[in-house]
């Protein structure tokens, strides 16, 4: 059994900061790539970060110099440091663990339950 739990949302001002984790945790032999996607309200759920077991990472757009995400490898846990955030940040952010339970190395992905990310005045 593996579990994904997210935490760090919250409500934030504009041009506020927040740092969210994710803490990935059961019978996990390794993680290939963790990472964070959003989605807000009638919207589809989009990427924002991930991070590669090489430390490679990868944004979107609309988040890059302002978002910062890095992994903790022996804690299986990956953070999303969120600066000058805008209401258009708001959503919900998932985290997800790309990630083997066996030697076989196959990979499959785990997410976790969302934590929400408010940006408002």
């Amino acid at each position: 059994q593996v579990q994904v739990v997210e935490s760090g949302g919250g409500l934030v001002q504009p041009g506020g900061s927040l740092r969210l984790s994710c803490a990935a945790s059961g019978s996990i032999v390794t993680i290939k790539v963790m990472g964070w996607y959003r989605q807000a309200p009638g919207k589809k759920r989009e990427l924002v970060a991930d991070i590669n077991s090489d430390g490679t990472t990868n944004y979107a757009d609309s988040v890059k110099g302002r978002f910062t995400i890095s992994r903790d490898d022996a804690k299986n846990t990956v953070y999303l440091q969120i600066d000058s955030l805008k209401p258009e940040d708001t959503a919900v952010y998932y985290c997800h663990a790309d990630l083997s339970r066996d030697n076989s190395l196959i990979l499959f992905r785990y997410w976790g339950q969302g934590t929400q990310v408010t940006v408002s005045s």
